[in-house]
C-alpha cells in the first residue's frame, strides 16, 4: 500500500462497474470476488487506485444508484467480507480502493424513506423533500426530472408530492435536515474504518434545493445547456437555478472534507453536472477544505474539435484556479469515447491510445474506464436486450447507457470469459477481438501500448504535478500546451485529426522529441518545425 498522503493529486483511478468486471459465481452477473481475482491484472497498468461503481445494497432499478442500505453490500455482489478480502488484495498490489457514495437521493424502498412517507409527523418526516401541491391539483413547480417528466410524484399516503431529480423510485433527501447531513457522514466512516481510500461522489451539486422551491428560468437563446444530460432531453430546457447547485452545498462539502481528514490519505472525487461546470469545480475543490478533486462533463459529451479542447483548457486555467480537476473521456454513464470521439477513425485503436494520452498529459487526476486500455468501441445492445431505464423512454434518440455497460471481454470465448452462462447484458462480437487474452499475446496491441504509456506518464513528475499552460502553434488543428515543474519542462502536441499535421512552434525549443515509438507514437522535429501523423502525440522534454 502507497505511503503517499498525497497519491489522488495527478493520481490514475481505474474505474470498475461491477456488474459487468468479472461474473465468479456464474450467475451472468459481475462480483466482488470475479473484481478481486482481476486485480493483478489491474495492478498491472500502472493505475493508482480503483474506483467501484455502486455496490450497496439495492432493489437496482437504477443498477445500484437507488441505495437501500448504505452499509452493506448487495447479495449480487457478495458479502462485506468478500469486500474486506477485496480490499486487502487491492492492498497488497498497491491499488487504493474508492467507492460510490449515492447520497443525494435513496431507493423508495429505503426504510428511512418508508418511515417518511407514512405521514407528516414521524421522525423522518422531514428527511426527503415533501411538498403540497398547487390549489389545481398539479406539482409544486416547474422542476424537471433528468430522466423525463416531472421532477415531483404524488404520494397518496402523505397527500404530498416528492422530489426525485432522476427516477421517481429515487427520492430525494432533504440535506436542509441536519439529521440527514449527519447520517451521511456515520455512513462514510463506516467505509473509511472499513478500509475505503476515498469516494466518489454522485451528483455532488444536487444536495441542497432551495427551500422556496421557485420555478425555474427558462434557457434563453444562445445560452450554454446543462452538462450531463443529452441535448434532446428537456431537461435541458431550462437554467437549473433552484434544484441544484446551491450555496448551501458548500458547507456540506466542508464537513466531509473535516471527516476525511481523520483518515489521512483519502480522498474525494465528485461528479458535477451543471450549467457552468468550471465555475463550480472551482467553487467545490478551491481552498483545500472541500472536495480534494472533481470532474465534469467537458470531455464526457461529444464535442471534440481542436478548438473545443483548447477552449476548454484556457476556461480551466482561467477559472478552475487552486482546484483540482480530475479527467474522464469515458465512464458508465456516457458512450465509449472511442465511438463517441473517435466515430469512424480509419484507426481506431490509434485514435483511442491519442485520446487517452491528451488526458494522461493535463493537469490534473485521470479515470480510466474499464476497457478503455483495450479501445473498445461502444457496444450495440439490440432493443429488446436494453436494460437502462433512462434509455427506453428516450429511444431510439437516446439509446441509454447499456452500450459501454456491456461485460469486460477477458478472451474470445462466446462470454468474452466474463461469465460461463449468459451475462446480464450481451457481449458484442466486436469486442471479442480486443479481449485481454487476444491483446496481450500480440506485442503490438493496444493494451501493451496502453500499459507503456501508464508507466512512462507515471515516471514524469512534470505530467503529475505540473502547471499547464497554453502554446499557440500555427495550424489550429492541433493542440499544444507546456507542462512545467521545478524547472523541467514538456512540450505537449496533439493530433486527433486523420490527417498528418505540421506546424512551426512559435516558441524557440532546445531539447529532445522524447522517443515513444514502443508506446505507440511518432512523430518528426526539424528545426522548429514538427510533423504529426493521424492520431499522434508528441512530447518534446527541454
Amino acid at each position: 500500500m502507497t505511503t503517499d498522503l498525497n497519491w489522488w493529486k495527478g493520481g490514475i483511478i481505474y474505474q470498475i462497474y461491477p456488474r459487468s468486471f468479472m461474473d465468479a459465481n456464474g450467475d451472468g452477473i459481475g462480483d466482488l470476488a470475479g473484481i478481486t481475482s482481476k486485480l493483478d491484472y489491474v495492478a498491472s497498468l500502472g493505475v493508482n487506485a480503483i474506483w467501484l461503481s455502486p455496490i450497496f445494497t439495492s432493489p437496482m432499478k437504477d443498477f445500484g444508484y437507488d441505495v437501500s442500505d448504505y452499509c452493506d453490500i448487495d447479495p449480487m455482489f457478495g458479502t462485506l467480507a468478500d469486500f474486506k478480502a477485496l480490499i486487502e488484495r487491492a492492498h497488497e498490489l498497491g491499488l487504493q480502493v474508492m467507492i460510490d457514495q449515492v447520497i443525494s437521493h435513496s431507493s423508495d424502498q429505503h426504510p428511512w424513506f418508508e418511515e417518511s412517507r407514512q405521514d407528516k409527523t414521524n421522525p423522518k418526516a422531514d428527511w426527503y423533500v415533501w411538498s403540497d401541491p398547487k390549489p389545481d391539483g398539479s406539482p409544486p413547480n416547474n422542476w424537471l426530472s433528468i430522466f423525463g417528466g416531472s421532477a415531483w410524484k404524488w404520494d397518496s399516503r402523505r397527500l404530498q408530492y416528492f422530489l426525485h431529480n432522476f427516477l421517481d423510485s429515487q427520492p430525494d433527501f432533504n440535506f436542509h435536515h441536519p439529521e440527514v447531513r449527519q447520517v451521511h457522514l456515520d455512513n462514510m466512516r463506516f467505509w473509511l474504518e472499513l478500509g475505503v481510500d476515498g469516494f466518489r461522489l454522485d451528483t455532488v451539486n444536487f444536495y441542497f434545493h432551495s427551500a422556496g422551491l421557485e420555478d425555474n428560468p427558462a434557457l434563453l437563446p444562445g445560452e450554454p445547456k446543462t452538462m450531463g444530460a443529452p441535448h434532446d432531453n428537456p431537461y435541458t430546457y431550462q437554467r437549473h437555478v433552484y434544484d441544484l447547485s446551491r450555496p448551501e452545498n458548500l458547507l456540506f462539502l466542508q464537513q466531509v472534507r473535516a471527516l476525511m481528514d481523520e483518515f489521512p490519505g483519502t480522498t474525494t472525487v465528485g461528479e458535477i453536472g451543471d450549467d457552468f461546470p468550471l465555475k463550480r469545480m472551482a467553487e467545490y475543490t478551491s481552498g483545500g477544505d472541500k472536495l480534494h478533486m472533481a470532474y465534469t462533463f467537458d470531455f464526457l459529451n461529444k464535442p471534440h474539435s481542436p478548438e473545443y479542447i483548447r477552449t476548454t483548457l484556457a476556461n480551466m486555467n482561467e477559472i478552475v484556479g487552486d482546484g483540482w480537476p480530475c479527467w474522464a473521456l469515458s465512464n458508465h454513464d456516457v458512450m465509449r469515447a472511442r465511438t463517441r470521439w473517435g466515430g469512424d477513425a480509419a484507426n481506431g485503436e490509434q485514435y483511442a491510445l491519442a485520446a487517452m494520452a491528451l488526458i494522461l498529459s493535463l493537469r490534473g487526476s485521470v479515470c480510466l474506464y474499464q476497457g478503455e486500455e483495450l479501445g473498445l468501441p461502444e457496444a450495440d445492445v439490440p432493443f429488446e436486450r436494453i436494460q437502462d431505464p433512462y434509455g427506453i423512454p428516450l429511444w431510439p434518440v437516446f439509446k441509454g447507457r447499456d452500450g459501454c455497460r456491456t461485460p469486460m471481454v477477458w478472451d474470445k470465448g462466446a462470454q468474452g470469459g466474463f461469465s460461463t452462462v449468459e451475462p446480464w447484458l450481451p457481449v458484442d462480437p466486436v469486442h471479442l477481438p480486443l479481449s485481454v487474452a487476444e491483446q496481450e499475446a500480440n506485442p503490438k496491441a493496444l493494451l501493451h501500448k496502453a500499459r507503456r504509456l501508464i508507466y512512462w506518464r507515471q515516471q514524469q513528475a512534470v505530467l503529475v504535478n505540473g502547471s499547464l499552460t497554453l502554446l499557440e502553434v500555427e495550424n489550429d488543428q492541433l493542440v499544444a500546451f507546456v507542462r512545467e515543474h521545478q524547472g523541467e519542462k514538456i512540450v505537449v502536441v496533439v493530433n486527433l485529426t486523420d490527417d498528418s499535421q505540421q506546424a512551426t512552434l512559435k516558441a524557440p525549443l532546445e531539447g529532445n522529441l522524447t522517443a515513444l515509438e514502443g508506446h505507440g507514437f511518432h512523430a518528426e522535429l526539424e528545426g522548429n518545425i514538427l510533423t504529426l501523423p493521424a492520431y499522434q502525440v508528441a512530447y518534446y522534454t527541454q
